[in-house]
C-alpha cells in the first residue's frame, strides 16, 4: 500500500482531468464552475460549446509534457483520462474523439486506460452512449443522486426517475461494463425510509460502483437562500448521519467494498483517477476552473468563460509556464494526510517522518490516539473519549494499537469505518492543527 505523499521519489503525471462546464441548468446546491446553455443545445448545435472545445484544445497542445522530476527516459502515457463537469454528456460523439485525439497526440494514452465520462440521465440516448463508447470512453459516472421525483425536483434536477431508468439501459445496450451511480443524502425531501429504497434501487441496477455524497449546503447557492441546514426540508443532521451509516451497511452487505469515505467498488473496479487525487500524485487539469497537480505546484484555471479565455491565451504566450507558487514540502505532507485518511486503506508516517522528525509523530500520536481504542494501561498515552466509538485504528509492525507503546515511521492510521469516516473533518482536522502548530 502506497505511504504518505511520495515526496522524494517523483512520479510522473499520468492522469487528466478534462472539464466540460455546460449545464441545463443549475442544481440548486451546486458551486461548481458551469455555464448554463438550456434544455435545447449541445455540443454540435452551441457556438459557445465549440468555442470552448477549441479553447480546450490549444491548452492541451500548449502543455508541457510533465514527468515530475523523472528523468529516466522512459514515455509515460496517460492511464486515467476524466470528463468532469458540467454535464460532458452534452458533447457531440466527434467533440469527445477530437479531445481524446489532442490527449493522445500531445501525451499517448494507455491501451488499458481508464477513460470516464460523467453522464447526465436524459441528456444522452442511445445512439449518444454508442459513440462514446466507440470513441474510448469506458467507464461512466452516471449523476442518479436520487431515484424519488420530489427529491429530484427540490434539488433542481433536470431529471426524473424514469430518465435514470432509461440511461442504464441504454449504457447496458451501448456495451458498457463500468457504470458508477452517483448518490447524494441530505436532499430536501428525503427520509430514512425513502434513502433505504434508493439505495436499494441502485443495487439493483447492479452498477460496479456507487458513490455516496452528503449534502453540503454552499455559500451562494440556491440551497443557502431556501434553506438552513439540518432544519426541515432538509434532514436533521442525527438523519444524515444515520443515512450514511444506512448506506455502508446496506452497499457492504452487498458486496461493495467502502475503500473511500464515499465511495464503494465492486472488486477491482475502484475508480482509478481519483485514487490518483487521494494518494497524492501528479495530475493534468484542463478547462474552465480545472485544477492540475505538476512539479509541486497546484495551478488553478478561472471560473468563467471569458478568464478562461484569456488565462489560455497567456498560457501559450509564456510557452507552457505559470507563475503559481510552488507548494512547500511541509503542506505538501499535510494534504496529502487529509486525502490519504480518506482511503480505507489509510496512511503511513514515513514521508511524515521524513518531513517533521520525531516531534512530527509525537504531535500526531497525541491528536489522534484519543480517537483510537482503549489504550494500554502500561502506555502513557490518553485513552480514547468516554462513551465514544474508536474513530481510528492504529497499527504498527503488523500490531494493533494497544499492544504499541508509540507511534513510529512505518506505523499506519485508518479511519474506523463506519464511525471513523462519520468524524472524518474532527480527526483531519486535529491531526492538520497538530502539525500545524510544530
Amino acid at each position: 500500500m502506497r505511504p504518505l505523499a511520495n515526496l522524494f521519489a517523483p512520479i510522473p503525471a499520468t492522469s487528466a482531468y478534462i472539464h466540460i462546464p455546460f449545464c441545463r441548468r443549475r442544481c440548486y446546491y451546486c458551486d461548481f464552475a458551469v455555464s448554463v446553455v438550456g434544455s435545447t443545445k449541445r455540443g454540435d448545435t452551441s457556438l459557445t460549446i465549440s468555442q470552448y472545445i477549441d479553447t480546450l484544445l490549444t491548452e492541451i497542445a500548449a502543455t508541457p509534457l510533465e514527468n515530475d522530476g523523472v528523468n529516466d527516459g522512459a514515455t509515460y502515457p496517460l492511464k486515467t483520462v476524466f470528463f468532469g463537469g458540467g454535464t460532458p454528456s452534452l458533447l457531440a460523439v466527434p467533440q469527445v474523439e477530437t479531445i481524446l485525439n489532442a490527449l493522445q497526440e500531445r501525451f499517448g494514452i494507455a491501451a488499458d486506460a481508464e477513460v470516464s465520462m460523467e453522464m447526465d440521465p436524459a441528456t444522452f440516448d442511445l445512439s449518444h452512449a454508442q459513440g462514446y463508447r466507440s470513441v474510448g470512453v469506458n467507464r461512466v459516472s452516471l449523476g442518479v443522486q436520487d431515484f424519488y421525483d420530489e427529491v429530484l425536483a427540490a434539488s433542481g434536477r433536470f431529471h426524473r426517475r424514469a430518465d435514470i431508468m432509461r440511461a442504464v439501459d441504454c449504457l447496458q445496450q451501448a456495451n458498457f461494463k463500468n457504470v458508477s451511480l452517483d448518490l447524494m443524502s441530505g436532499l430536501p425531501h428525503q427520509t430514512l425510509e425513502t434513502w433505504q429504497d434508493s439505495l436499494q434501487q441502485a443495487i439493483a441496477l447492479n452498477p460496479t460502483h456507487i458513490s455516496q455524497y452528503d449534502l453540503i449546503v454552499e455559500p451562494q447557492t440556491a440551497f443557502a437562500r431556501y434553506f438552513t441546514p439540518g432544519e426541515a426540508p432538509l434532514p436533521s443532521d442525527d438523519h444524515t448521519a444515520q443515512m450514511y451509516r444506512m448506506a455502508q451497511q446496506t452497499l457492504t452487505a452487498s458486496g461493495y467494498d467502502h475503500y473511500e469515505i464515499c465511495n464503494y467498488a465492486k472488486p477491482g473496479y475502484q475508480a482509478q483517477h481519483n485514487l490518483t487525487y487521494w494518494r497524492s500524485q501528479p495530475y493534468y487539469g484542463f478547462g474552465m476552473g480545472a485544477t492540475s497537480y505538476l512539479h509541486s505546484q497546484r495551478i488553478d484555471r478561472p471560473r468563467t468563460q471569458q478568464t478562461y479565455h484569456a488565462w489560455v491565451d497567456q498560457f501559450v504566450a509564456q510557452k507552457g509556464k505559470t507563475n503559481d507558487p510552488v507548494i512547500s514540502v511541509q503542506e505538501q505532507v499535510l494534504e496529502s494526510l487529509m486525502v490519504g485518511l480518506r482511503l480505507k486503506e489509510g496512511i503511513t508516517l514515513n514521508e511524515l517522518y521524513q518531513v517533521y522528525g520525531e516531534p512530527g509523530l509525537r504531535a500526531i500520536e497525541k491528536a489522534i490516539l484519543p480517537w483510537c481504542g482503549d489504550a494500554n494501561p502500561q502506555s502513557s498515552h490518553p485513552p480514547r473519549l468516554p462513551d465514544r466509538p474508536a474513530l481510528v485504528h492504529v497499527q504498527t509492525d503488523g500490531q494493533d494499537y494497544q499492544t504499541v507503546t508509540n507511534l513510529r515511521p512505518n506505523s499506519r492510521i485508518q479511519l474506523t469505518d463506519p464511525e471513523g469516516f462519520v468524524m472524518s473533518n474532527q480527526v483531519i482536522v486535529d491531526a492538520f492543527n497538530a502539525l500545524e502548530a510544530l
